[in-house]
């Protein structure tokens, strides 16, 4: 099997290897490393795992132990569409599985501004659970946040040649704060350069749950993030939440636009020979 085929195993087939590569004793006088748990996410897990290993690689060469715990889906579908005791019930067993990290990272703006931004209002007015929910809240961060703003990451040593363009997906931006920090690992790069596309800012149309109830407005709303993402020249998109990745892929393919679409992990994590999203795996 390639190894690009491997990576794209499900993570949850990998955990106990990954927690035994990646758990070992610092050396002797040497401080010990954070302790970061990598939350996955479920489409992560279960659509585009080398997302996943792109993303341990990158914390532990920020020099972090990488661990993946058992874990579930953090709640987000649940939450936005109201059903508040599931929305709970899952957070309760994020908290749990994340109780033993000094910092939780995961590839996804959505999911990490999940746990940060509304786990705290999930359990407010319940001291005990809010105290547990505000402390897993403060520790969860995005994957390049951690990495430039937590770990002071400047640059990456990853090469991939070509042109691409990059969309800003609205729970990071607007929620965490993430718009400069891809950017300047990306310009770190050997090879590459960013081509901005119109309006890089504006919602891609997944909006998860909101790409199923309103299909023609979020139709129409990738429709025109389409036509920016041709108009930029860029061969190649870039993401840091695969689910805007998995809508813009979809439509741009439905185009029939050549234009092929990565997680900015992989490409930073110098995993720009894979597949694309949406392309036919090759295995040896």
């Amino acid at each position: 099997m390639s190894p690009s085929a491997s990576r794209r195993l499900h993570l949850s087939a990998h955990l106990e290897p990954f927690q035994v590569v990646q758990s070992h004793e610092p050396r002797a006088g040497a401080a010990p490393k954070p302790r970061v748990g990598l939350y996955a996410t479920c489409l992560v897990d279960l659509i585009r795992p080398s997302v996943g290993f792109a993303a341990a690689k990158l914390i532990e060469d920020a020099g972090c132990e990488v661990v993946v715990p058992p874990q579930t889906c953090c709640g987000q579908p649940a939450f936005n569409s109201g059903d508040r005791a599931t929305a709970r019930e899952l957070a309760l067993q994020v908290i749990d599985a994340f109780q033993g990290v000094d910092y939780v990272v995961a590839p996804s703006g959505s999911c990490a501004g999940q746990i940060r931004k509304h786990y705290p209002e999930l359990f407010a007015g319940e001291p005990d659970l809010a105290r547990r929910a505000d402390a897993l809240a403060a520790k969860t961060y995005e994957l390049v946040s951690f990495l430039v703003d937590v770990r002071g990451v400047r640059s990456v040593e990853a090469r991939f040649d070509g042109a691409v363009t990059y969309h800003d997906s609205c729970a990071g931006l607007r929620e965490l704060g993430i718009k400069t920090q891809p950017r300047k690992l990306l310009d770190s790069v050997e090879g590459l350069s960013v081509c901005e596309m119109k309006d890089p800012d504006v919602c891609c149309g997944f909006g998860g749950t909101f790409a199923a109830k309103y299909g023609e407005i979020s139709d129409a709303i990738v429709s025109k993030k389409a036509e920016n993402i041709s108009a930029s020249g860029a061969p190649t998109l870039l993401a840091g939440d695969l689910g805007c990745l998995l809508n813009m892929a979809g439509k741009l393919q439905r185009l029939g636009r050549p234009v092929k679409v990565r997680h900015v992990a992989e490409v930073l994590a110098g995993f720009g020979d894979d597949p694309a999203i949406g392309e036919p795996e090759t295995r040896k």
